[in-house]
């Protein structure tokens, strides 16, 4: 398994975009950051009424904010994620299947679709989702929770029942509170799902033993982010967004991340071209995009190395 700091690095790797954040709602539910796109974290849920920021952050450009994902304070590491997502889905998304929303249970399309895999399966979820109790009679099912309701697991039983589990639904909010490595790493023998609309679409989640994504594509910004400030829950899987599920096969993530390549060394291009330019006109001084030309210099190789390991793991 990768070092526990190695998915905080990625995500970094993607969200060094000096796009200015226009407008950023931290709802009941989701947190929604704006700018050219729209990106969701699940909110603390953890009433506050000492944040130093709110006010401030309009303006702020992605990278400013992708920044906290580090930090411990959840309420910073939540505007991070939003952030870091918004820069994310600047990319095309990747092929995969698109679940239309079922009637009183478009939160649960996941489960519905993977169903017919999960008879006679050990099946644990990590974090409870609204509804989730349909299926507790239908397969073997536990859920851990942080707060945990009637039969749930609380948080320290993930390190007995990961490892003995077939299917682990990890929820993608893990993260964001940094327990996502331990639990990616307990999982690691079981067929593993990282779900909900705070994932982030990384073909490089592969490397954590990660089988499958099941994020969210956007239908309808407006409408999400209205539904989410309202204090919206499942309400955004009715008509402001979908589930999409990406099979993280090393053959499917090498297309995936081949194309990523393909777009980050396009703006290498641009902005070497760019440096040369400012040179040769004779302007004094450090070049003003050399943050970011590093950054993608540095996200290319990182890429570049993590597409030859999908390389030998798929020849070999």
């Amino acid at each position: 398994m990768e070092k526990p700091s190695r998915i905080y690095e990625l995500l970094l790797d993607y969200s060094g975009s000096d796009t200015q954040v226009t407008e950023l709602t931290i709802g009941v539910v989701w947190t929604v950051c704006k700018a050219q796109n729209i990106g969701l974290a699940m909110s603390p849920g953890i009433p506050t009424r000492t944040l130093s920021w709110p006010g401030t952050l309009a303006g702020k450009t992605l990278a400013e904010l992708a920044s906290w994902i580090t930090d411990w304070e959840p309420y910073k590491a939540t505007v991070a994620m939003a952030a870091i997502n918004c820069s994310l889905n600047r990319y095309e998304l990747p092929s995969g299947i698109t679940l239309l929303p079922a009637a009183n249970n478009a939160n649960l399309a996941v489960f519905g679709h993977f169903l017919p895999r999960l008879q006679g399966k050990k099946v644990v979820v990590v974090g409870r989702y609204p509804g989730i109790e349909h299926y507790a009679g239908q397969i073997n099912l536990g859920i851990i929770e942080r707060q945990p309701q009637s039969t749930d697991y609380p948080d320290p039983a993930c390190e007995f029942l990961l490892p003995d589990a077939d299917w682990v639904f990890l929820t993608a909010s893990s993260i964001i509170n940094k327990t996502f490595p331990r639990l990616a790493e307990l999982a690691q023998n079981a067929t593993t799902v990282l779900m909900g609309p705070t994932v982030p679409w990384l073909p490089e989640l592969h490397e954590f033993a990660i089988d499958y994504l099941a994020g969210v594509e956007v239908i309808d910004p407006i409408k999400l982010y209205q539904t989410a400030a309202e204090g919206g829950g499942v309400r955004i899987f009715d008509n402001a967004v979908h589930y999409r599920i990406v099979d993280l096969t090393p053959g499917n993530s090498m297309a995936w991340l081949k194309n990523q390549i393909a777009q980050d060394y396009t703006d290498k291009q641009r902005l070497n071209l760019a440096m040369e330019q400012w040179y040769s006109a004779g302007k004094k001084g450090r070049f003003p995009e050399f943050n970011q030309l590093n950054q993608v210099t540095t996200k290319l190789s990182r890429m570049d190395s993590s597409y030859k390991r999908l390389w030998d793991a798929h020849s070999s």
